[in-house]
């Protein structure tokens, strides 16, 4: 092979570099079922433990499993969509469990489902702090709206971004 041509194949094939950290976010998203699974443990024992929980109590350990699903979430589209999108396909086929959103991926889709699940992420965090403002001060919780705004705004961008990126390839197709 020449060299012409060994150079565009050894730098395709170092995409593969990026497999071992996929494989690290699936061990992170075990170490999330585990930090699940203790949650759900806390929430069950504080309702049948010798100390009664509140509704308060319950409420802010619910919001956090729904956190925790939610980084958990967050981790499968990263772990699939970015293995699918810049390692490798996945070649699943007509797989019966195969999302929906998996079969028209790419690099900008993946970044508006990101940026729409950090948000999620982010609404849960400011509404548990929100139901538990006693205990924080004015100051944290203003903090976190504006990061929270942030996001959002962040979010926005991303999404007009793309969208004009794709408006551009098709009038470019469009003229060809």
């Amino acid at each position: 092979m020449s060299p012409t041509k060994l150079l565009p194949s050894f730098i395709f094939a170092s995409r593969w570099i990026q497999a071992p950290l996929y494989i690290g976010l699936v061990v992170a998203q075990i170490v999330y079922v585990w930090l699940f699974m203790v949650e759900l443990a806390h929430l069950v024992h504080g309702m049948f433990g010798d100390h009664r929980m509140t509704e308060t109590d319950v409420m802010l350990i619910v919001l956090g499993l729904i956190d925790v699903v939610m980084v958990a979430n967050l981790l499968i589209m990263v772990i699939v969509g970015g293995y699918e999108t810049f390692v490798s396909r996945l070649h699943l086929g007509e797989h019966p469990d195969q999302p929906e959103w998996l079969s028209h991926v790419n690099a900008g889709v993946l970044k508006i489902k990101l940026s729409t699940a950090i948000i999620g992420i982010s609404s849960i965090h400011l509404l548990k702090s929100f139901i538990n403002a006693g205990a924080l001060g004015e100051h944290m919780l203003l903090w976190q709206v504006v990061i929270h705004m942030v996001f959002i705004v962040s979010a926005l961008a991303v999404a007009m971004v793309d969208k004009i990126m794709t408006q551009t390839l098709i009038l470019q197709h469009q003229q060809h």
